[in-house]
């Protein structure tokens, strides 16, 4: 079955500890919804930096830089995309990029 890269972008963290709680349940909740589907659950995004084509190294992801990651199983990029549409990432005002992945090896 295909793998596809949800990319996070993005959204803001909880202002306080109740508010954290709540956030982490629902990715909880998410999570065991998602079931065998959910193959790495993933993980915020700290420090970056990029690399452009000439080499040259600056701080930070661009212009819209990831802000985590999670990788899940679906028949399709269409099924993928909207099994997304649950992501709790989505409630913090921040978007997520679904892209299939393939074997290039």
């Amino acid at each position: 079955m295909p793998k596809y890269l949800l990319g996070y972008h993005g959204g803001g963290m909880p202002g306080t500890p109740e508010e954290g709680a709540k956030v982490m349940a629902a990715w909880g909740a998410w999570i065991e919804k998602m079931g065998p589907a959910m193959v790495d659950v993933g993980n915020p995004i700290g420090a970056t930096k990029t690399i452009a084509a000439n080499g040259s190294i600056s701080d930070g992801g661009g212009a819209n830089p990831l802000s985590g990651y999670s990788v899940i199983e679906a028949d399709n990029l269409d099924m993928a995309a909207m099994m997304a549409q649950g992501c709790p990432h989505l409630a913090s005002g921040g978007t997520v990029q679904v892209a299939e992945t393939f074997n290039a090896m």
